[in-house]
């Protein structure tokens, strides 16, 4: 059976039916999920969807299960690359040259890590990064990737069950996932570049898996992680002292950019983001909030309703005890501002045409 639906899935891939392919692919580890070659197939159909950090996870899984499949080290690093994790794809290139020295696409895709790393770091001009020459690393040199996989759950625990939150210092994130009575043996958390995989699987219940592409990046080796009675909490090392906008990364907000210290000159003082708060003009905003409240334009029962709410508040304490006076003693059908004519009498309810008034009974 799952020899058919793997069947189905790389005829559906072919006809680029990504998901259809990623969904028959799904079925077939269902059912056989120690096959590697399944998760690394899963693998490319994610990164054709752009679901790249589960990509990642598929190719660390089919790295697990088959540490000598070449193929796998390379969906891994074309992921990596997408998502700009370039010394990560560089590890994973290398393993996989290792074990495929003939594959040319290995040198080629090494090389052009090295060309990333290089001008992220500012080591190279651009107009030299084509001189750089890579040379293939021997088998006996390449290390294998030392990211342990994290495989993606099918039925995963919805997220009304299990919530994070995070807060930061100017050093480090600190990521709490709530999640109480776990046993560390079921948490495992792993680190990327920019990526953060948490995966815990309790036996007898559904898997649950956390895999954001964050914000910035981070360095894996200082990064570390407690499982607590109450939940789980995990500190990322930040590689730069930056303000992160949120914990996961979007196109919509831009990363703050590191301030190079050596371009600054001696009559300019660098200013470097800051995680304290910053100075709201509450006045200010209350301001602005009563302007657009005037100015806002309401209709039928809402217009009324703001007529009197309006009045009440620009009149005085004897027009204020009169309109809460007569309101009450007419039952809401008599609104008066005349404190001397209400304050001396009780006022009679006074019901609109064709209506008449009726005393309640408990």
């Amino acid at each position: 059976m799952a020899s058919d639906l793997e069947t189905k899935a790389k005829e559906a891939f072919i006809d680029d039916h990504f998901e259809l392919a990623l969904d028959l692919y799904s079925q077939a580890i269902q059912l056989n999920p120690k096959n590697a070659e399944l998760y690394a197939d899963r693998a490319q159909a994610n990164i054709k969807l752009n679901s790249l950090p589960e990509a990642v996870a598929d190719a660390n899984k089919a790295i697990e299960l088959d540490p000598s499949m070449s193929k796998a080290y390379l969906r891994k690093a074309t992921a990596c690359m997408k998502l700009e994790e370039y010394q990560t794809a560089k590890a994973a290139l290398e393993s996989g040259a290792a074990l495929a020295p003939g594959e040319s696409r290995f040198s080629k895709l090494i090389k052009e890590c090295e060309e990333r790393i290089a001008e992220e770091n500012g080591e190279l001009p651009k107009q030299m990064l084509k001189e750089v020459e890579t040379n293939a690393i021997p088998p006996k040199e390449a290390e294998p990737v030392k990211d342990v996989p994290v495989p993606v759950a099918t039925n995963a625990v919805p997220v009304k069950e299990v919530k994070h939150s995070f807060y930061q210092k100017p050093e480090e994130v600190v990521v709490t996932i709530f999640a109480k009575g776990i046993p560390r043996e079921c948490v495992e958390v792993h680190y990327g570049e920019q990526i953060l995989s948490v995966a815990i699987e309790v036996p007898g219940k559904d898997a649950y898996h956390f895999q954001p592409r964050l914000f910035g990046k981070i360095i894996p080796d200082k990064c570390r992680y407690d499982v607590l009675s109450t939940k789980i909490e995990i500190r990322l090392a930040k590689a730069e002292p930056i303000h992160w906008a949120s914990l996961e990364f979007s196109t919509d907000v831009a990363v703050p950019q590191r301030v190079n210290v050596s371009s600054v000159t001696a009559n300019q003082r660098p200013v470097y983001p800051s995680s304290k708060p910053k100075r709201v003009d509450w006045d200010e905003i209350e301001a602005q909030v009563k302007k657009e409240e005037k100015a806002e334009k309401l209709d039928g029962d809402a217009a009324l309703n703001k007529f009197f709410r309006d009045i009440y508040q620009d009149a005085d304490e004897d027009m204020r005890r009169a309109m809460q006076k007569s309101f009450v003693e007419s039952n809401g059908t008599v609104l008066s501002t005349n404190w001397k004519e209400v304050g001396a009498k009780k006022v009679e309810g006074s019901p609109p045409d064709g209506m008449e008034m009726k005393k309640w009974e408990y």
